[in-house]
């Protein structure tokens, strides 16, 4: 099946998938914090990875 080129929205790499333990596992990774810490700041804040960046690096 063949892309959709009417569907033009943001970038999915703006966004942490929750679902998705890859995701979570790398993020954790890059701000050196638990798998579980990832998920809850993905709770609290959402999954915009700006401001889950911005959240990661206050509990430094």
């Amino acid at each position: 099946m063949s892309d959709d080129k009417m569907n033009r929205g943001e970038p999915d790499r703006s966004r942490v998938a929750a679902g998705e333990e890859y995701e979570v596992g790398y993020f954790a990774r890059k701000h050196g914090i638990t798998a579980e810490q990832a998920r809850e700041l993905i709770d609290r804040v959402g999954n915009d990875r700006d401001a889950l960046d911005a959240a990661a690096a206050k509990l430094k």
